[in-house]
């Protein structure tokens, strides 16, 4: 017998038929009582996943003159919104905020928004970012960002919006659902229905696949640029967004759980472990581009802190604490290296037309 979100899930089938990929996310992620983000602290060496800032201070920093960057290129602004998506600990705004100190005006300038679904990691938030002696607001949605020019971040943000699956058979697009196994005692997938009009969201690189084929479709991401649009188109910015996923549109299932560091059953205890998808970044683009923005990147993580500084700001670090040289030549080593994070993950960013073309992305989009 199941209970608790796997309990409620088992139930809407039992009475509705079989839901998507993206309505079990929903549920197992953001149940205001038992959803993962509603209950958990899961970033962190002892938790579930470890993320770019907690690596290194060095990611945030970087992340924090970047934007201090951008700032300066918007005509230095007496006033904009700084905005992190998903904000995790709140390591790495805290980091911003002490990189961007180092700018004349930027700190002073800022109004800093943390956009969060969940009351555990808000507290964690408010924790690391207290000593940093600067005023933060919660926002539940990127709507609610107060009006102004905004500079608007995410680490690891996108992965983690509800997807969509489809499979191609006899040359139609087909849902790909979750359903009751046969004992009804747990999940499996099911071909649903055939998509009709919605076929449209399968990615264009993918449309012209052989039967048996599995896309991804990310109305989420779709969301998320029409939102920017729209803001953009009132007031100037820049959003950045890093995340895992390939630079170019492909079929196959990444539809993944982790817990403590583990890969794990997606369909198993739903709101215990993180699900994510890696994001398509080409189709990102696509959305982007189709609503007005300017795109730059995707660049690989690697390439773009290097362009960065990543090294420079390595060599100070070491110049300061001498015995940390090996640790600090490990992160960058995570960061950056190809075969670390360097090349899974990518940087995109999506802004205001006709605003300087942001830096990092010298070779790139």
């Amino acid at each position: 017998m199941m209970d608790g979100i796997a309990g409620r899930i088992a139930e809407r089938i039992r009475h509705g038929g079989p839901v998507s990929v993206a309505a079990f996310m929903t549920e197992a992620m953001f149940d205001p009582r038992e959803g993962y983000y509603a209950t958990k602290n899961p970033i962190g060496a002892g938790e579930d996943f470890i993320t770019a800032p907690s690596v290194s201070q060095m990611f945030g920093e970087l992340m924090g003159l970047w934007c201090a960057q951008v700032w300066m290129d918007m005509g230095q602004p007496g006033s904009f919104q700084l905005v992190e998506l998903g904000p995790g600990t709140g390591q790495m705004m805290s980091d911003i905020v002490r990189a961007g100190r180092a700018v004349s005006g930027f700190m002073q300038a800022a109004q800093i928004h943390l956009i969060e679904a969940s009351a555990a990691l808000k507290m964690v938030q408010g924790r690391t970012l207290t000593p940093m002696g600067v005023e933060i607001g919660w926002l539940n949605r990127i709507e609610d960002i107060p009006p102004g020019p905004a500079i608007i971040v995410g680490n690891e943000f996108l992965d983690c919006l509800p997807m969509r699956q489809a499979v191609k058979q006899n040359g139609q697009w087909h849902e790909r659902m979750i359903a009751l196994n046969e004992a009804g005692d747990g999940f499996r997938f099911a071909v649903g229905p055939q998509l009709g009009t919605e076929a449209d969201l399968v990615p264009e690189r993918l449309r012209g696949a052989p039967d048996g084929t599995l896309a991804e479709l990310r109305p989420g991401d779709q969301q998320v640029v029409d939102v920017l649009a729209q803001r953009f188109s009132d007031h100037p910015g820049h959003a950045l967004f890093v995340d895992y996923g390939p630079a170019l549109s492909e079929a196959g299932d990444t539809f993944q759980a982790i817990r403590q560091h583990q890969k794990c059953d997606p369909l198993e205890a739903p709101g215990t472990a993180d699900l994510t998808a890696r994001v398509d970044f080409e189709q990102l683009g696509r959305f982007a581009k189709a609503a007005g923005l300017d795109v730059a990147g995707p660049a690989t993580q690697g390439d773009w802190l290097n362009a960065l500084g990543l090294e420079v700001r390595a060599a100070a670090l070491i110049r300061q604490a001498p015995e940390q040289k090996s640790r600090i030549a490990r992160q960058v080593m995570r960061l950056s290296d190809p075969d670390e994070m360097g090349a899974l993950f990518k940087v995109m960013s999506l802004s205001t037309p006709g605003l300087p073309k942001p830096p990092g992305f010298a070779d790139h989009g």
